[in-house]
C-alpha cells in the first residue's frame, strides 16, 4: 500500500506533525499499535513550563537527589540494571547538570515554547478546539528553604510581566489546600496549562476531518531498508506500507531507530499520575509545581490531576500501588488532607534525553527518514512547535543544515 507521509507513532509529537504536514499539502498516514487512548501524551500533566522552568539536568540535581532521598520525599527511582546504556545515559546526565548547559536550555525553552503556546492559540481560534487552555500562569511551591532562597537570588529584580513572589496569604488563595510548611511560592506569569486527555482527543478529531489516515492496533515491527531508503514499512499484521518519507515519533520505544543503525541516548522513565474529583472550593487556581517534590498539580474543567515520578531502569508498565501511596504521602505533607474522589491511576514511560533537548532531523543516511523523538516530560510543551519544525523540513525537502530549528533545537547537534 502506498503511502505519502507515514508517521510511526500517535503520541502528541506525531499528531503535531500531522497537522503542519497535512496544512502543508501532503497526505498523511499514522500508524500507532495502540488506539490513541492512554498514550503517554495522555498522562500528562498538562503543564505547558516553557518559561522559568528549570530542565531536569540543573546544577545541584544530584545532591538535591540525595538529600530528598534520605528524607523519602525523592521523585527519583534508580533500578539495579545491566544495562549499560542506561549509565552512559547517567553519565551525560550528570555532565549537563552545569550552569552554562541550564542557562542555554532554559533560553531554548522559551523560544520554541512561546512558539508552541501561540500555535496552540491559533489552533483553538482558528479550529475551533477545546483543549481546556488556560495562560493563567504556573505556581512554583517550594518545600525546602535553601531552594527557595536560591530561586528568590535569581529573580532579586523588578518584573511584573513575568513573575509575582507572593506571601503566605496569597499562597494560600492560589493553593487552597496549602499548609504553613511551604516555604513561600513564586507565580511564573507566561506559562499555561491545559488538559492532555482533551487536547489529544481533540487533535485526533479534527486530523480525522481533515483527511490524515489513522491506522491503529497495529504494531510496526520492521522497516525494509534498501540503497539508503526505507523501502517498506512491515507490520505485525504483515501489511507492507511503501511511504515516500517516514517520520519516527515512537516515544521511549528505540527498536526501530536501532534497526536504522541509530543509537538514540535516550532513555524510558516511567511517570505516573492520579486524576481526581475534589471540592472547587480546594481546587487550585493554576497548575502547580511542587518544586523540590517534582509533583505538578493541574486543575482540569471536570477534575484534577497529580503527576510525579521519575523511575530510571524499570520496565514494568503496570501501577505500582507502592509509588501512588509515595505521591500521596509527598504531597500531603504539605497539603491538608482531602478526600481524593473518583480516583484513576496511571503509569506511563517517557521518553528522556540527558540533556532535555529532543532528537529531531533528517538521518544522516536513510534519505527518506525523519526523527521526531525525545521530547519526555516536555512532549505537550514543545510538540507544535517539533511539528512545525518537522513540517518544514519535509515538505520543503530541507536539509537538516537548512533548518535554523533543527540546527538549534535537535539533540543531534547539541
Amino acid at each position: 500500500m502506498k503511502k505519502d507521509i507515514v508517521i510511526i507513532g500517535g503520541g502528541i509529537v506525531g499528531l503535531n506533525c500531522a497537522y503542519f504536514l497535512q496544512k502543508a499539502g501532503r497526505q498523511v498516514t499514522i500508524i500507532d499499535e495502540n488506539d490513541i487512548t492512554n498514550s503517554t501524551s495522555f498522562g500528562n500533566a498538562g503543564l505547558l513550563s516553557s518559561y522559568d522552568k528549570t530542565p531536569l539536568s540543573y546544577p545541584g540535581v544530584v545532591t538535591n537527589t540525595l538529600k530528598l532521598m534520605l528524607k523519602g520525599q525523592s521523585p527519583v527511582i534508580l533500578h539495579p540494571t545491566t544495562d549499560l546504556k542506561i549509565y552512559n545515559w547517567l553519565t551525560k546526565f550528570i555532565l549537563s547538570a552545569n550552569e552554562k548547559r541550564c542557562k542555554k536550555t532554559m533560553m531554548l525553552f522559551e523560544k520554541f515554547g512561546e512558539i508552541s503556546l501561540q500555535f496552540y492559540e491559533k489552533m483553538i481560534k482558528e479550529d475551533n478546539l477545546d483543549f481546556d487552555y488556560h495562560r493563567d500562569g504556573m505556581l512554583s511551591v517550594f518545600t525546602e528553604d535553601k531552594s527557595y532562597e536560591d530561586k528568590l537570588k535569581k529573580y532579586n529584580i523588578s518584573d511584573d510581566d513575568r513573575f509575582e513572589i507572593l506571601n503566605h496569604l496569597q499562597i494560600k488563595e492560589y493553593v487552597p489546600t496549602i499548609t504553613s510548611k511551604a516555604k513561600g511560592a513564586i507565580l511564573f506569569k507566561k506559562n499555561a496549562h491545559f488538559d492532555s486527555r482533551r487536547v489529544m482527543s481533540e487533535l485526533k478529531r479534527h486530523l480525522e476531518e481533515i483527511g490524515v489516515e489513522f491506522i491503529l492496533n497495529e504494531r510496526v515491527e520492521q522497516l525494509d531498508i534498501k540503497n539508503d531508503k526505507i523501502k517498506y514499512i512491515i507490520t505485525s499484521s504483515g501489511n507492507l506500507y511503501k511511504a515516500e518519507h517516514t517520520i519516527m515519533s515512537t516515544g521511549y520505544q528505540t527498536l526501530l531507530a536501532r534497526q536504522c543503525n541509530k543509537e538514540l541516548v535516550m532513555t524510558p522513565a516511567k511517570g505516573y499520575s492520579i486524576t481526581f474529583d475534589m471540592p472547587i472550593e480546594l481546587k487550585p487556581k493554576t497548575s502547580t509545581l511542587f518544586n523540590d517534590l517534582f509533583i505538578v498539580m493541574t486543575p482540569r474543567r471536570d477534575n484534577v490531576r497529580l503527576t510525579s515520578k521519575l523511575e530510571i531502569g524499570s520496565t514494568d508498565p503496570k501501577v505500582i500501588q507502592k509509588q501512588i501511596d509515595s505521591i500521596k504521602n509527598n504531597f500531603f505533607a504539605y497539603n491538608e488532607s482531602f478526600d481524593m474522589k473518583n480516583e484513576v491511576t496511571w503509569t506511563g514511560f517517557r521518553p528522556l534525553t540527558p540533556n532535555d533537548i529532543p532528537l529531531i532531523g533528517k538521518d544522516e543516511k536513510i534519505s527518506n527518514l525523519t526523527y521526531a523523538m525525545g521530547l519526555g516530560w516536555l512532549g505537550m510543551t514543545f510538540a507544535p512547535a517539533i511539528g512545525s519544525i518537522i513540517s518544514d523540513l519535509v515538505a520543503n525537502d530541507k536539509t537538516n543544515a537548512q533548518s535554523d530549528g533543527i540546527l538549534m533545537f535537535s539533540g543531534f547537534y547539541q
